[in-house]
């Protein structure tokens, strides 16, 4: 559709817009909730890019509900605290069938039902299926319950006022959350306006779970441990961590995902089962677990407990028990909470993925980008119907705090059901033998100097054997060299068959050397010598980005690129001048520094250039000196223009901004809702402007 206002009415762009927002909505609802999707990525992109064009031509037809406004790239200074209006209280636990009687036990009697069920006189019922979905009333006799999964994520409770979401926010304490309304607004399957299906609340709080599907996060750590990062040891933990990121485009790029399983407080609408609040939350467009069962009695929870413990595995995400819930919403208020915790529901835990078994010995694992992570190389044992014969220690001084020691009976679990790592060792089984283990000098692979940053240790050696697969992999790779048909397998025989010992190797490279290995015949590896020589030429950012500079990423490649003339400039700079580049801190300068002072990194990139390899730099922009060694620091919410148009003014006048306040900073540009900065630049003295002084200062118009 053209967006030309003299060939088209804002009529007609405003039925267009309300078309594409249902279509994306459809779109949105068919893959991520019903797992059915009816159209490409790229016809899908294709509609949320015609939604972007005209929303851009047309901003004043922008609505909150857009789908285009769930991704947004702020960055918060922190999180502001929310109250909930119902509070998130804990849930008690249990561990047995007996004690799951008892709870039905003290629900009965406390609401003077008669308890016709004992445990030595009924055998639990193993039929579990139900064909009631309506709002039907208990009977007299046995109280019924919603049984569901117990996710092992992230709580969270969402406010929706008139259908539109208006608020995210974490658990917290229970009563008191942290506010994550923007970045709640990037999971796909949250809804930002309710489904208008048989009426909506005027106002409601519907609780659920944050989690990162377990394919999504096995994919992840793989992809870390190649990189050389450190890993995440349970989904939980990524899933917190990703959830409560001050920058929302962080966010953004989490697969996180979304299970609603309850409500808070609730305004204009009227519930009489805890059975019915799950179907109406499906029908409002919230993604509801399709094995959430209505259970007759305790004895049907129970069998429901047993049977998702037997297909655990078999789930798309981490669960460490199921919620028993009793289902009559005036039974719940009658039977109110402890201090602690609800009366009418219980936590039924599955057994602990546990072994005991023996370290025989500690080895260190070298990642792509260097990252020394200790291992213990176990005696094999059963966990979870799955043999383990390795678990990692994640770093020095986790083995120094557990005290564990090669030769130690340990408690191995597989933590988040995916990564096995060891728990504690057993003490009372030391034999006076075990040996202390601490990471060793040098890379075991290249045997250069390990360096030590924060808890971490890293080889520097660009050459290391042993990062040698993952770096080629990552050069190779659409965003740095780009060299087209140089995959895994390839990498891997190359280096079997030594024609490739460290990155400059690839740049040598001719068809002969091998046309005669499997896998190859004379077109495919006159190919590839084509796409390695195409590849010689490479823009200054993305050579910096296919070197594996540790947490050098993408954007950082191209930061560092605008600041540096050439490539010899950027191998002489000093650490203080790195740091003076925008978002570029202390740390990342220090990586950046070390690594062009490493004789093997040097030696290599030499080796590359004598190779062919010609990097290509763009003209330098010469800025204006307006703000020629003024450093500048805004806080609070711009209403004129966002971060990164203000940041770009300072920086196109020559100055940088700054996200501390510090006695070195000229000016504190404040916004709505300023934070602690404001404080900490009237402590010092530091001049603050308003948004319109910013504006005047920079002649923003």
């Amino acid at each position: 559709m053209k967006t030309d206002n003299n060939q088209i009415s804002k009529t007609d762009v405003k039925r267009r817009i309300e078309e594409l927002r249902r279509e994306v909505e459809r779109h949105d609802n068919l893959y991520y909730i019903e797992d059915n999707p009816e159209i490409s990525d790229a016809e899908y992109d294709a509609l949320i890019e015609e939604l972007k064009s005209l929303e851009t031509v047309y901003p004043d037809l922008v609505t909150i509900d857009s789908p285009t406004q769930r991704v947004s790239g702020s960055v918060a200074e922190g999180f502001k605290t929310v109250q909930h209006r119902a509070p998130m209280m804990s849930i008690d636990n249990i561990l047995t069938e007996e004690q799951a009687f008892e709870f039905d036990k003290r629900v009965k009697k406390f609401l003077g039902i008669q308890d016709t069920n004992s445990q030595e006189s009924t055998k639990i019922k193993t039929n579990m299926s139900r064909a009631s979905s309506g709002e039907s009333e208990a009977d007299d006799k046995d109280t019924e319950y919603t049984a569901e999964p117990k996710f092992d994520g992230v709580s969270a409770s969402l406010t929706y006022e008139g259908g539109l979401l208006i608020r995210g926010a974490t658990r917290g304490d229970g009563r008191i959350g942290e506010d994550v309304t923007t970045n709640i607004k990037t999971i796909k399957t949250i809804p930002i306006k309710l489904k208008k299906i048989n009426g909506i609340p005027e106002l409601i709080e519907v609780r659920g779970e944050v989690i990162i599907p377990t394919e999504s996060f096995k994919k992840l750590n793989r992809e870390l441990a190649e990189a050389g990062e450190p890993i995440f040891a349970n989904p939980r933990n990524f899933a917190s961590g990703a959830l409560r990121q001050l920058d929302s485009a962080i966010t953004t790029k989490r697969p996180l995902d979304f299970y609603a399983w309850g409500i808070g407080e609730v305004v204009g609408y009227e519930f009489g089962t805890e059975w019915g609040i799950v179907k109406k939350l499906g029908e409002w467009g919230f993604k509801v677990e399709k094995r959430i069962m209505r259970c007759k009695n305790i004895e049907e929870a129970i069998s429901y407990h047993h049977e998702m413990e037997s297909i655990r595995d078999e789930l798309p995400y981490e669960v460490d028990g199921v919620v028993i819930k009793v289902d009559r919403k005036d039974y719940q208020r009658e039977l109110g909470t402890t201090a602690k915790y609800p009366r009418w529901s219980v936590a039924y835990k599955f057994k602990p993925r546990q072994a005991t078994t023996r370290i025989l010995e500690i080895t260190v694992q070298v990642g792509r980008m260097g990252l020394l992570t200790p291992v213990a190389e176990l005696d094999p044992v059963k966990i979870g119907g799955i043999t383990v014969r390795r678990a990692t220690l994640h770093t020095e001084e986790i083995i120094k705090e557990k005290d564990i020691r090669i030769g130690d009976t340990v408690l191995v679990e597989r933590a988040g059901d995916v990564i096995p790592e060891v728990a504690k060792p057993i003490v009372e089984k030391r034999t006076g033998k075990e040996l202390l283990f601490s990471v060793p000098e040098r890379c075991p692979s290249c045997k250069t100097q390990v360096e030590k940053e924060g808890s971490y240790y890293y080889c520097p050696n660009l050459s290391c054997p042993a990062q040698l697969k993952g770096r080629i992999k990552h050069l190779a790779s659409r965003r740095a060299f780009d060299i087209e048909g140089l995959g895994e397998k390839i990498v891997e025989q190359f280096i079997e068959e030594g024609l490739i010992k460290d990155l400059a190797d690839i740049f040598y490279l001719k068809k002969e050397d091998f046309i005669d290995l499997e896998r190859f015949a004379d077109k495919s590896a006159s190919n590839l010598e084509k796409e390695i020589n195409k590849s010689k030429r490479i823009p200054f950012e993305r050579f910096i980005y296919a070197l594996s500079i540790r947490h050098v990423g993408e954007r950082l490649s191209q930061i560092v690129a605008e600041n540096f003339i050439s490539l010899d400039a950027l191998m002489a700079a000093s650490e203080e001048s790195l740091t003076e580049i925008p978002t570029v801190g202390p740390e990342i300068a220090k990586n950046i520094f070390k690594f062009f002072r490493e004789k093997a990194n040097k030696k290599t990139i030499e080796e590359m250039i004598s190779a062919g390899v010609e990097v290509q730099y763009k003209p330098q922009v010469k800025k204006g000196d307006k703000f020629k060694g003024q450093t500048f620091v805004f806080t609070g919410a711009l209403q004129s223009f966002t971060r990164d148009e203000a940041k770009r003014l300072v920086e196109e006048g020559g100055g940088r901004v700054s996200s501390s306040v510090t006695k070195k900073t000229t000016y504190v540009v404040v916004g709505d809702d300023a934070g602690s900065k404001l404080d900490t630049a009237r402590s010092l003295g530091i001049r603050i402007l308003g948004e319109q002084e910013f504006k005047k200062l920079s002649e923003f118009s």
